[in-house]
C-alpha cells in the first residue's frame, strides 16, 4: 500500500516533468542569438543601425573601448594580438568579421604609422595578410560560432591618406576568397555592393561612408546575418 508521503512524492515528481520542460522551453524561446562583429572604421559606421534592426532578434556586439567607444579592429596583425580579448568567454552563435582596409595602407617602415608614399610597405604584404587570415580563422573556427566574412570596400582612385594604391582592394579580397573557401567560411560581398554605387555612397575622395552609404551597408550585413542564422 502506498503511504501518503510516497503518493505526494510521485505527484510532485509528474508535475516537474511536465512544469520543467515548459519552463526551459520558454528560456530558450527568449535566449537571442549572440553575434559578434569585428571590424575597422567601416564596421563601426554601420553597427548602430545592424543593431537597431536587430532588437529582440539578436544579441550583436562589437569590440568596445574601456571609455565605452567601439574599437577599431584594424588589420589582421592587430587582430592577432587582440582576437581572444575580442571573443572573450561568450559563446557567440555567429561571428561577422572583415579585415583588409587597414593592412593594404602603406605605413613608415621605422615607427609604422600612417604614410602617404607608395615607396612605404604596406601595412601587411599580401602574403602576410593571407597567412594572418588563416591564423585568423583557425582561431575564429574554434569558437563554434557560424562565420561570415565582408570582403574589404573599395576605395576611390583619387590620392588618398594614408596611401593606398588603386585597386589593391581587389587584389586582397581575391586572397581573403582564396582563404574563406578554404574553410568553408561564408561571404557577404560588401564590395561588390558598393564598387557601382561608390559615388552614392561614400564621401569624397575617402575610404569612409556617409550616413546614408552606412545606412545601406547595414541592410546588405542584416540580410547576411539573418540567411546564416
Amino acid at each position: 500500500m502506498i503511504n501518503r508521503n510516497s503518493f505526494l512524492r510521485f505527484i510532485l515528481i509528474c508535475l516537474l516533468g511536465i512544469i520543467y520542460p515548459s519552463f526551459k522551453s520558454l528560456n530558450e524561446e527568449k535566449r537571442l542569438p549572440k553575434i559578434l562583429i569585428l571590424g575597422d572604421s567601416i564596421s563601426i559606421g554601420y553597427f548602430p543601425f545592424i543593431e537597431k534592426s536587430l532588437v529582440g532578434i539578436a544579441d550583436i556586439r562589437r569590440p568596445m573601448l574601456p571609455n565605452g567607444g567601439f574599437e577599431n579592429c584594424g588589420g589582421t596583425s592587430k587582430a592577432l594580438k587582440h582576437i581572444y580579448n575580442w571573443i572573450g568567454e561568450t559563446n557567440w552563435d555567429l561571428i561577422h568579421f572583415n579585415f583588409g582596409l587597414h593592412d593594404i595602407k602603406h605605413v613608415n617602415p621605422v615607427n609604422g604609422k600612417n604614410s602617404n608614399s607608395f615607396n612605404d610597405p604596406h601595412q601587411a604584404s599580401p602574403e602576410q595578410y593571407e597567412d594572418n587570415l588563416e591564423k585568423i580563422v583557425e582561431i575564429l573556427k574554434k569558437t563554434g560560432a557560424k562565420l561570415i566574412f565582408a570582403t574589404t570596400t573599395p576605395y576611390p582612385n583619387s590620392k588618398l591618406k594614408p596611401a593606398r594604391k588603386p585597386g589593391m582592394h581587389k587584389i586582397y579580397n581575391q586572397i581573403a576568397l582564396g582563404v574563406m573557401k578554404k574553410h568553408k567560411v561564408k561571404i557577404n560581398d560588401l564590395h561588390s555592393f558598393v564598387l557601382p554605387r561608390m559615388n552614392e555612397l561614400q564621401r569624397p575622395n575617402n575610404v569612409h561612408f556617409s550616413e546614408y552609404g552606412s545606412k545601406e551597408l547595414a541592410k546588405v550585413v542584416v540580410k547576411s546575418i539573418l540567411e546564416n542564422l
